[in-house]
């Protein structure tokens, strides 16, 4: 399978898992917690479930390494140079506390780099794909339509932060010298696709992610033509790290 049908199967598990998560939304769920007392509901399990099936079963040859799976114990330990990376609901706690700025993120890596990823947004029906060197595109209910970063504005940098750091100190510092229109804090993959669609500039992080929260949305934004970069040495964001946990990165659009 050539990775323009790898990016399509990406995309088409990705909506069909975040159709799935708006389902669970209105049917009702309760709100269970993992060993490390981080959240997990039947939406995660569910769309993990959807989109592990449909990627073993259209692409054997490549590991999938998914966050319910790891959390359980039954994830490849070595996947090798290929591999899927999936976070079935990125964004739980925003998805159990009733807000929509959660994701359903699949991702391909190859030699410690993301090639390609999707990213579903299901409150709001957008689906974001890229495949790194060749392009982004957007489809939601007006169409489907290439994607690209902007360069800052002349009133400032809109720049996204998260939801669970928004009074980080780190923050204020990072942003000084910069001209910042507005600070917009959600949750999720969401952020990096803003920036990617050219609606946002800056996104810093300085919490704790995992390889699974970023790998999707990393390519997409590099495929739209951002950059991101370590917070400490400027060095790539690379994959397939023992224990699977990011440094801090920042995701900027054009002269961010």
């Amino acid at each position: 399978m050539d990775q323009d049908a790898l990016l399509t199967l990406a995309a088409r598990l990705a909506a069909e898992a975040a159709a799935a998560i708006n389902a669970v939304r209105a049917a009702g769920f309760a709100v269970e917690r993992k060993t490390d007392r981080s959240p997990v509901t039947e939406a995660d399990r569910i769309a993990e479930a959807l989109i592990v099936e449909g990627l073993r079963a259209a692409t054997p040859a490549i590991p999938v390494i998914a966050e319910e799976e790891i959390e359980a114990g039954t994830a490849p330990t070595d996947p090798g140079r290929t591999f899927w990376l999936v976070d079935p609901l990125d964004g739980t706690r925003e998805f159990a506390a009733g807000r929509d700025n959660f994701a359903v993120n699949v991702g391909l890596v190859e030699d410690g780099r993301p090639v390609l990823g999707a990213v579903a947004i299901p409150a709001t029906g957008e689906v974001f794909r890229g495949r790194v060197g060749l392009g982004a595109w957007k489809r939601d209910a007006a169409g489907d339509r290439p994607i690209a970063v902007r360069a800052a504005p002349p009133e400032g940098l809109t720049v996204m932060g998260s939801h669970h750091y928004q009074d980080d100190p780190r923050m204020g510092h990072f942003l000084q010298g910069r001209q910042v229109a507005r600070i917009v804090n959600i949750g999720s993959a969401e952020k990096f696709c803003r920036v990617a669609e050219g609606t946002a500039d800056l996104y810093p992080r300085f919490g704790r992610t995992m390889e699974w929260d970023t790998a999707a949305p990393h390519a997409v934004l590099e495929a739209a033509g951002g950059t991101i970069r370590l917070l400490e040495g400027g060095g790539p964001l690379r994959y397939g790290k023992a224990g699977w946990a990011n440094p801090g990165f920042v995701c900027e659009g054009r002269r961010a």
